[in-house]
């Protein structure tokens, strides 16, 4: 290595430098503003300790939007319907809108119901186990996010809340069945997801890429499908995103048009259908006309089918960020607002109101953490597992909404996370299924060539032999001793060549295994390594405290 390339090396490693260092400033200048704002937030005895619970809270919020976000804009990103800097700040956007406008204004303090606050010695160990559930959360996702591990946010903050519960309570305080639930959804979510995504992106492949005119099928099926993604999304966003304030949605309908319609806690299946319907509707015809005209100036190819779904892309990860906002907010916030109210009224309640800067500090830390140190996570989901394109890209957007719409109806517990990344699973795992038939007829192929190059380089080192064994050689005899001996140095070659051709086909896969291996591995010990940081946490609080 000359001095040339050493000093490059080092330039590079400088830039590096600097810009984590200016990343970890700028997210440590957010969180000495929460702490600052929060010590005089609240006009509480205990608000030194309110200060440092949102701190904690704020470090969390930062590591949902490093790591938890990429699967909504990811696989957009991987497909190049969006570039890295169109989807973060979309994703920013809509997070932050779906944070602020439909996280609610109450939120539940033990998530998922997984403890029972009953059984806390008393306020204050309640307080320090929300506290160290926080920490230990946001602890957890900073490790997977550095180790490219897309894991559940919403697991790491359960985890969390049972590891500080079962220090201050022991194992008694934990309900194992709700427990037994989250466990299963991990093999649920990326299951359905596989399943889904797979589906869909075989079922495009039938109705269009493996047409013979392509361009009649994108201007029949294009809009059909992208309608039925209007109606999974418009579903989804009504049972999910806007669930927290339905009430308020319902009130201003009546308060605007001749209907009265009865106000009801939260969205119906029913209503999300039907609005998911109308949707579904309107889009269709909008889209048809659109897709006939830009049929005219397509060729018959898979890229140009595929640009078609450039723009439903961009919408869906604009929804599924949307929802995301809306609803795992609650998972930076949801301890910290138990923290507040339960040092302002000195007991433990279920449910707590969310202060307007409670909600600001999981909104803006999301967002900031996503700008920060999203695309290392937005890389890993997009292009590191399998290759995307925008029909497969498609593919996971759609599981992505189905699968919590058929989840939360049946009552079955689900990861967003776990659900994206089965999907990207699934349309990988397909495509090696569907070419396996032809990558065996290529390395048969290749394995019979090999054979037939070295049955001819053995017929030319028996001539040259034979050619050498003769005493006397004519000028002819010499002559061709020399052809020979080129000939078979260069068949040497070119088998070598077809060897190591055939070995890369055999080993060639559409997913990484390596990256399989990491993720699952990183889902399965989430719950316990949040449970066990957040049960130390607990206990080095209290050791302070008391």
């Amino acid at each position: 290595m000359d001095i040339h390339t050493i000093t490059k090396l080092e330039e590079k490693a400088g830039k590096s430098s600097q810009s984590d260092f200016l990343k970890m400033g700028i997210a440590l200048a957010f969180m000495l503003a929460v702490l600052w704002y929060a010590f005089g937030a609240e006009n509480v005895t205990n608000n030194v300790f309110l200060a440092i619970a949102a701190v904690f809270g704020a470090y969390m919020a930062l590591n949902i939007g490093a790591n938890d976000v990429a699967n909504n804009v990811g696989p957009a990103v991987g497909s190049k319907a969006l570039t890295m800097g169109g989807a973060i700040l979309i994703a920013v956007i809509f997070e932050t809108g779906g944070a602020l406008i439909a996280g609610g204004d109450v939120v539940s303090t033990i998530k998922k119901g997984i403890i029972d606050p009953a059984l806390f010695v008393n306020t204050q160990e309640f307080i320090w186990a929300m506290t160290a559930a926080l920490l230990a959360g946001g602890v957890w996702l900073n490790i997977a996010t550095k180790v490219g591990a897309p894991v559940s946010t919403t697991h790491s903050i359960v985890g969390g809340v049972m590891g500080g519960g079962i220090a201050a309570a022991g194992f008694s305080i934990v309900s194992w069945g709700t427990m037994g639930k989250i466990a299963a959804s991990w093999v649920i979510s990326p299951v359905l997801g596989a399943i889904i995504a797979a589906g869909f992106l075989y079922t495009i492949k039938k109705s269009i890429l493996y047409k013979e005119d392509r361009i009649a099928a994108m201007r029949k099926m294009v809009p059909i499908y992208v309608s039925i993604m209007a109606f999974a999304f418009a579903t989804y966003l009504t049972l999910k995103g806007l669930k927290k304030i339905w009430p308020s949605i319902l009130e201003t309908v009546n308060a605007i048009t001749p209907f009265t319609l009865e106000i009801v806690k939260k969205p119906s299946l029913m209503a999300g259908l039907s609005i998911g319907l109308v949707t579904a509707i309107i889009t269709y015809l909008v889209v048809k006309p659109m897709v006939a005209k830009a049929s005219k100036s397509l060729s018959n190819t898979a890229k140009d089918a595929n640009s078609l779904f450039t723009v439903p892309l961009i919408f869906a990860a604009a929804l599924l960020s949307f929802a995301h906002g809306a609803n795992d907010v609650a998972n930076a916030i949801g301890p910290l607002a138990a923290v507040a109210d339960a040092i302002q009224h000195s007991e433990i309640a279920t449910k707590a109101a969310i202060p307007l800067w409670v909600m600001l500090i999981g909104a803006i830390g999301i967002a900031l953490g996503l700008a920060l140190y999203g695309p290392k996570l937005i890389k890993t989901v997009g292009s590191e597992i399998t290759e995307l394109n925008q029909i497969r890209a498609f593919s996971v957007a759609m599981a992505a909404a189905i699968t919590v719409i058929i989840a939360s109806q049946l009552g079955l517990p689900v990861s967003s996370t776990h659900i994206a990344i089965g999907g990207i699973f699934g349309v990988g795992f397909l495509r090696e299924f569907l070419s396996t038939t032809t990558a065996q007829e290529k390395i048969e192929a290749e394995e019979a060539q090999i054979a037939e190059d070295k049955k001819a380089k053995s017929e030319h080192k028996t001539e040259l032999k034979e050619l050498r064994s003769h005493d006397e050689k004519s000028e002819n005899e010499r002559t061709r001793i020399k052809e020979l001996k080129a000939t078979i140095k260069e068949e040497k070659e070119v088998i070598k060549s077809e060897k190591k051709h055939l070995k890369r086909a055999k080993k060639a896969k559409y997913v990484q295994r390596s990256a399989v291996m990491k993720i699952i591995a990183a889902w399965v010990i989430t719950v316990p390594a949040a449970a066990m940081l957040s049960a130390f946490f607990f206990y080095v609080i209290k050791n302070i405290m008391v």
